[in-house]
């Protein structure tokens, strides 16, 4: 069954070999782009285009036409490409300037034997002139396409500088060139005729004994009038006649040669229009004339009437390849399954884009059909007016339940894929109940990104995708303590959702001690009235701090001179090239400062400096961590707006406030926190503060 794909949804290719269709209502530009695993163009070697129509296992059209069709062998193509974008843009010499002015462009792609696989028709499109159709992308060892639909009202060179070639505007240039020459070589077709497609020659009827046949010369006698054949073939009892070089009959008047061919001409009188001769070979193939009054056989003489010959065999469907952790690119292990996670948490953006746009088309079709059909008042009661209803619904209730369908073989990929990436990943990507912290052991290097918390949407709540933030922290956190509703309609008081948001922030600052080698990373806390003592007690139990708490204002002051001092000194060292130049009993390591009860203790002096270091801080290795109320902070006014701003804000319960960069889907996210019972953080920052103290 034929998939036919709204923009974001994918489908699977059961099959290598294939051919794309485009069919467009003028002539348009068909290329496409070679991609990593990103999607980055990499070079102008990487496009196809008319001026460079094949690459290895691609080929598109070399000029500008109504109709495409792409070679395609996913067989073929390179290791190193993850990626084939097939592009169309308008010609620029000429003709409509965007794609709203023309009919929609429709994309098939197809197996060898024109079996079609999945459509897409681009819809939606205005002041566009280029569009990037398809993407076919390897995914777990097989190949998916996928519907993208994004247009580019910048053109070619809008959409290649999009795609990262840097060499965008002098490509787009090219291409347009090539196709102009294209254009330029294109032959005409001749003009047709007012009767017909092409020129035709009537045969003259034969002629009976009273319009005057002759005899031709030499005869002995009279020569009854015989029917001539259609197809100038001498009928049946004549004697063959001479013929001259030039095809002509050789008695008689010479006639001058037709540009068809010699035609025959009695021997007296003028030239008399005649049949036009056939060539040897084909008049022999040709049947004998039917005689008088017979039957006409209007059959072509050269037709076949054969059986065709029958399709060659389907390749056989290619079975999703079961998931493997680590299949991304990567350099390392940990690479390929941070790029692993970020692929699962971009497919199932993409296919819950397309189920809900399934679903609303459903909606807008359910309703456009009950308005036509409820329109006339004298359907709106009785049997008709109600059969009309049920078709609606019903047909309503069959395209959701086809999106479903999708949808759920999508979703049953992702959790497959899901539950065999889990269980591999490394300390700083798992789960607090992962057994992989079981056998925790001091890093000796950084790692790239660590684990915030998970995500997850409302259409599929048990397929949870882990939240990795690369390292260094580019952003300080915010664990946002204020009074809100969790997601299931209940509501917790404030002093509970203070003491959640404490405990999220412990769980977070012992993983990243966790994940960092033994010194490179340390702790500073600021808690001016002690509210945070209680949740705070491992990292003070453990000594895993760099100092004791700082308490009240003395206290705040001091903790955050020091930090600022400390940005002060490494910018200007950075900045002036003399890095090696810092005082010696400066710690060097990245610090991150846990801040709670803010703005409690905090005068305005303490504030500015705030501000600066969640400004500042992230480029010369301070982060910061605030656990904090807004509402409490408000008499400080639009003051504190940036410092807001400038922060990740997470919550310490499911709360849908944050977005994918692919679709801006709200994902429900929920913290990374410690099972109730589980003495797993008490176990790691022990080892954590053991190599710490063999570290100095």
């Amino acid at each position: 069954m034929t998939a036919e794909l709204v923009r974001g949804q994918n489908h699977p290719l059961s099959q290598a070999r294939l051919e794309i269709r485009i069919a467009a209502g003028t002539p348009i530009v068909a290329g496409a782009t070679l991609g990593d695993e990103h999607g980055t163009v990499h070079g102008v070697e990487w496009v196809l285009h008319p001026g460079a129509p094949a690459l290895p296992g691609l080929e598109v059209s070399r000029q500008a036409a109504a109709d495409h069709r792409l070679a395609v062998d996913l067989g073929a193509v390179p290791e190193a490409v993850h990626r084939v974008h097939v592009l169309l843009a308008l010609p620029s010499a000429g003709g409509p300037v965007r794609f709203g002015a023309v009919a929609a462009p429709f994309v098939a792609v197809t197996g060898l034997d024109g079996t079609e696989l999945a459509s897409y028709t681009i819809t939606g499109l205005d002041a566009e002139s280029a569009v990037v159709a398809l993407e076919l992308y390897r995914r777990q060892g097989a190949w998916k396409v996928r519907a993208v639909g994004q247009g580019y009202a910048g053109g070619l060179t809008e959409l290649l500088t999009d795609q990262g070639l840097p060499q965008a505007h002098q490509l787009a240039n090219t291409i347009h060139e090539a196709v102009a020459q294209g254009l330029a070589r294109a032959v005409t077709p001749p003009a047709r005729t007012a009767d017909g497609d092409r020129a035709r020659q009537t045969a003259t009827p034969a002629l009976g004994p009273e319009q005057g046949s002759s005899v031709a010369q030499g005869a002995s006698g009279a020569v009854p009038p015989q029917p001539l054949s259609p197809y100038g073939t001498q009928p049946p009892g004549t004697p063959p006649q001479p013929t001259s070089p030039n095809g002509g009959s050789a008695a008689g008047t010479s006639q001058p040669a037709s540009p068809y061919g010699a035609q025959g001409a009695p021997a007296t009188g003028g030239p008399q229009p005649g049949p036009t001769q056939m060539p040897a070979d084909a008049s022999a193939a040709q049947p004998s004339a039917p005689t008088v009054g017979g039957p006409i056989d209007y059959s072509h003489p050269r037709r076949q009437n054969a059986a065709p010959p029958p399709p060659p065999p389907a390749a056989p469907p290619v079975q999703p390849a079961r998931p493997v952790a680590g299949d991304a690119t990567g350099w390392s292990m940990d690479e390929r399954l941070y790029n692993q996670v970020w692929g699962m948490f971009e497919d199932l953006a993409r296919s819950t884009a397309a189920y809900r746009s399934a679903v609303d088309f459903a909606d807008s079709r359910m309703e456009k059909e009950l308005d036509a059909a409820l329109a006339d008042p004298r359907n709106r009661l009785g049997g008709q007016g109600d059969a009309a209803r049920e078709a609606a619904r019903a047909k309503y209730a069959q395209l959701v339940e086809q999106a479903r369908a999708v949808y759920d073989r999508d979703l049953g990929q992702l959790t497959a894929e899901s539950e065999v990436v889990e269980p591999a990943l490394p300390p700083a990507f798992a789960r607090w109940d992962n057994p992989v912290w079981h056998g925790y052991r001091v890093p000796f290097e950084a790692p790239m990104a660590v684990r915030l918390g998970d995500l997850h949407l409302p259409e599929c709540p048990e397929l949870r995708i882990p939240m990795l933030i690369r390292l260094p922290l580019e952003r300080g956190l915010w664990i946002d303590s204020g009074a809100a509703g969790s997601l299931d309609g209940s509501f917790l008081d404030s002093h509970e959702l203070h003491r959640l948001a404490m405990d999220t922030a412990v769980a977070l600052a012992a993983r990243l001690l966790a994940v960092h080698p033994a010194g490179d990373y340390t702790l500073h806390v600021i808690d001016p009235a002690g509210s945070g003592a209680q949740a705070l007690a491992p990292l003070v139990w453990t000594g895993v701090l760099a100092t004791p708490p700082a308490v009240g204002a003395a206290g705040v002051a001091d903790a955050l001179a020091r930090l600022t001092e400390r940005v002060d000194l490494v910018q200007m060292a950075v900045r002036g090239g003399a890095a090696d130049s810092l005082p010696p009993g400066l710690d060097t390591s990245e610090q991150l400062l846990i801040v709670n009860d803010f703005p409690h203790g905090f005068d305005d002096r303490a504030v500015t400096q705030l501000r600066y270091l969640a400004d500042e801080g992230p480029s010369v290795g301070v982060h910061l961590m605030m656990v904090a109320d807004r509402e409490e902070a408000s008499a400080y006014g639009p003051l504190l707006d940036p410092l807001w701003r400038s922060l990740m804000r997470l919550t310490p319960v499911p709360d849908d406030h944050l977005a994918d960069p692919w679709v801006g889907h709200a994902w429900t996210y929920e913290p990374a926190l410690v099972p109730p019972g589980s003495e797993v953080v008490q176990q790691v920052l022990n080892q954590v503060a053991e190599a710490r103290t063999k570290y100095t």
